[in-house]
């Protein structure tokens, strides 16, 4: 096994298989170096000082690596991000990138300068983007679907190239699948090109989903509390994660980091009070379900009265990640029936208690995470 930083993508991935974490799978291996190489060719690139100024980003070729859901697309991705060792890079979901580059396009319109005929929102947008430094974006789920996006992608990121950033992105679907059948999806074509010149498209074909085979014939719900529940849940979480223990992170959400107790392979597990009574909302609860494709929840309380904000939150929470698709364990205290009692949040109660029958079902285990929350 190879210890060169530059080789530190297929390094990590031949550990997580020696350890059985994973099993090895050729395509993923391959898709590995892919990312080395890119790796390789940003340290290689690394901005120089001159006459006590750094020069200006030199973007490399990045890559755009496609194919169906529980692939392992985003576990590289996960290796990948891990690996690089500057600041200056971002990792979130395209969707959350492009809602940023709205919302800052919109707030660049109600400004003074955005009143001008002759303003540029997207270089508004673009122009604090590089001046963070920023020299590697790694956008997870691209997928573009609707006109708005479409139509500003080739300018929008044709400035990004050429300020220096470098690309690195997953997707379910190959470049030329992109907006496919889209409103003037002629005007979408350059876009199509830019993508491909400035990354290598890589495929990454698989027999398996591994996410699938983590919760098949799996009782994914324990009720009650006791050592019983705990080793059952502690069970169901290195299943889940291929025998991995995990590690303390955060997901950024809104410009502030929400603390993540455990995360490993793709998976994330909290105490109910980590999430539920704490000030989180329905934003925060969306960026995990993007950021996770299983969760594990423990200790899950009957809801009375008295928690009437936990339930709120809680039924944000089970609808944010059944509109992803996100895959569920829970350990809850009474059976799910049981779960609420307070009259301020039966109806909706009901629909969440309905969501959560339909989570543990085999059919919803058995489908691949939605490309929209």
């Amino acid at each position: 096994m190879s210890s060169s930083p530059s080789a530190a993508v297929r390094a990590a991935y031949d550990d997580l298989v020696a350890r059985a974490a994973l099993t090895a799978d050729p395509a993923q291996r391959d898709a590995a170096g892919e990312l080395d190489r890119v790796l390789q060719d940003l340290l290689a690139a690394k901005p120089k000082r001159l006459f006590g100024l750094f020069e200006k980003n030199r973007a490399v070729r990045g890559l755009y690596l496609h194919g169906e859901v529980g692939r392992g697309k985003t576990m590289l991705m996960d290796l990948f991000f891990a690996a690089v060792p500057f600041r200056e890079k971002r990792r979130l979901h395209f969707h959350e990138f492009m809602d940023e580059v709205h919302n800052g396009i919109a707030a660049f319109r109600q400004s003074a300068r955005g009143k001008d005929d002759n303003a540029d929102p997207i270089e508004a947008v673009v122009k604090p983007i590089l001046k963070s430094g920023l020299r590697l974006l790694c956008l997870d789920e691209f997928h573009v679907h609707d006109i708005a996006n479409a139509m500003l992608l080739d300018r929008l990121f044709g400035k990004l190239f050429a300020g220096g950033v470098t690309l690195v992105a997953t997707s379910n679907m190959a470049p030329d699948g992109l907006y496919k059948d889209g409103l003037n999806r002629q005007l979408f074509l350059p876009f199509i090109a830019l993508l491909q010149e400035k990354t290598v498209v890589a495929s990454l074909p698989s027999e398996q989903d591994y996410r699938r085979l983590k919760f098949a014939g799996q009782q994914v719900y324990a009720f009650g509390s006791g050592p019983e529940v705990e080793a059952a849940m502690d069970r169901m979480w290195l299943r889940i994660t291929g025998g991995e223990q995990g590690t303390p992170g955060a997901v950024e959400s809104i410009g502030r980091q929400i603390l993540v107790p455990l995360m490993a392979m793709g998976a994330a597990r909290f105490d109910f009070a980590d999430l539920c009574e704490t000030p989180l909302g329905t934003r925060d609860f969306v960026r995990i379900a993007h950021q996770f494709d299983s969760l594990v929840i423990d200790n899950v309380p009957q809801m009375d009265r008295t928690k009437s904000d936990a339930a709120k939150r809680f039924i944000l929470l089970i609808d944010s990640l059944y509109d992803r698709g996100v895959k569920l364990a829970a350990s809850f205290a009474v059976p799910l029936e049981q779960l609420g009692a307070d009259d301020k949040t039966a109806f909706e109660f009901q629909r969440t208690l309905s969501r959560l029958a339909e989570m543990q079902s085999e059919d919803y285990l058995a489908k691949g995470l939605r490309a929209e929350p």
